[in-house]
């Protein structure tokens, strides 16, 4: 008899995980490595949500709390979906967790069923499908148009709904690659869904405040309001405010997928930090202006990525709307052998070479759901980010035919 369980043989560690620690390991080691794997913000949490977080300590608001969320916090969510979503919400409508990934996680574990089938677009988070397999659920791959910038088509979905399909995961701005969807293109989607009443939707919005170049945020339920009833409105602190290691996600929906969702938090983590969920309090009540600046400096940033990348022979990296990643193609460079020898034939061999040999850790996108190409994080200062693509590009012409 086999101890582990047996759905845990089907989950893999999370690649972008392993590859920010292997890149902690090699600097411990001294090697210069210069780290792109890894989805959070270079910038600090500002200081009066630092100092609402000191302010409760000091208060002795320290013990147990509700399982999902202080009034409080529950409140500020309610004023913060109305305020920028048009999507009202009371309290018992809304759950807090330890991140956005406890919120997936609640959701899925509290609603699946063996044989349900969960529709995600590829390229894809890569913790969607190991918690759907978590939950004994059944992943299912829609590739997004490579020419749309990765989106997927209404046809597509459509394609893809089955009698068992419960969920579609939607991310827009996505990771990793960026893309994000406009009102017309949702709409497309949406009224797809609308002729499958069995189909919910789970919206993971954390990059809401991650978009440039005027592109328009919108999220499922705002745009198609009779899908509100079957839909889970994801987001949290973590990245427009730098509140990574803060751990607070949250997400509005029906009061009985909530109520569902703290059974299941009741029974594992109980309730997110207390001094987190203050913390929170006042990054979504407090000012906001910063968020402007930091999305100018992300855009900033990317055009810089963008710039360089295409400047690395056989890399072909597209203008994403938002978030703070691209994800270029090196599909001209398979085939190749490395400077150090290493023959490249698939995207995770050009990543550990890339590592390897100077100094560049990005994630294989294999491990997003579609080959060949890797994602660059650029949530990093212009100087290292400058470095890394001088890295990069030193690295393409160094590779010779195989």
């Amino acid at each position: 008899m086999t101890f582990l369980s047996e759905t845990l043989a089907a989950v893999k560690p999370s690649p972008t995980v392993a590859v920010t620690q292997l890149a902690r390991e090699l600097k411990a080691k001294g090697r210069d490595i210069i780290s792109l794997g890894a989805g959070e913000p270079d910038f600090d949490t500002p200081d009066n949500i630092k100092a609402a977080a000191i302010a409760a300590i000091n208060a002795g608001k320290t013990k147990y709390t509700a399982p999902d969320g202080i009034p409080e916090l529950k409140d500020a969510i309610c004023a913060k979906f109305h305020r920028e979503n048009g999507l009202t919400y009371t309290p018992a409508q809304i759950s807090v967790s330890t991140g956005g990934k406890q919120v997936l996680y609640n959701a899925l574990m509290a609603t699946l069923n063996p044989g349900d089938e969960v529709i995600i677009p590829a390229p894809f988070w890569v913790s969607y499908p190991d918690i759907v397999r978590l939950g004994q659920g059944t992943p299912v791959i829609v590739e997004g148009e490579r020419q749309l910038g990765f989106k997927i088509t209404p046809e597509a979905l459509e394609a893809a709904i089955t009698p068992q399909t419960k969920w579609l995961i939607f991310n827009s701005p996505s990771n990793p690659t960026g893309a994000g969807y406009t009102r017309d293109e949702l709409k497309a989607l949406t009224d797809v869904l609308m002729r499958h009443p069995h189909v919910w939707i789970m919206s993971d919005d954390m990059y809401e405040h991650l978009a440039y170049d005027g592109f328009q945020f919108v999220t499922p339920a705002q745009v198609e309001p009779e899908l509100y009833d079957r839909t889970l409105t994801v987001n949290g602190v973590s990245k427009a405010y730098a509140m990574t290691g803060w751990r607070i996600g949250y997400a509005g929906g029906p009061e009985h997928l909530i109520a569902a969702m703290r059974k299941i938090q009741g029974q594992s983590t109980t309730n997110p930090s207390s001094i987190s969920q203050w913390a929170a309090v006042e990054a979504l009540t407090g000012p906001q202006d910063f968020l402007g600046t930091r999305c100018e400096a992300f855009r900033e940033r990317r055009d810089l990525v963008v710039e360089g990348l295409n400047g690395c022979p056989g890399i072909t990296c597209a203008v994403p709307e938002g978030a703070f990643y691209v994800y270029p193609s090196v599909a001209d460079c398979m085939g190749k052998v490395s400077k150090g020898g290493t023959s490249i034939t698939t995207d995770e061999e050009f990543c550990t070479a890339l590592l390897e040999e100077e100094g560049v850790a990005v994630v294989f996108g294999a491990a997003f759901g579609l080959s060949p190409y890797f994602r660059v994080s650029y949530a990093e200062s212009e100087a290292v980010l400058k470095e890394a693509c001088l890295r990069i590009k030193r690295f393409c012409e160094g590779l010779k035919d195989g």
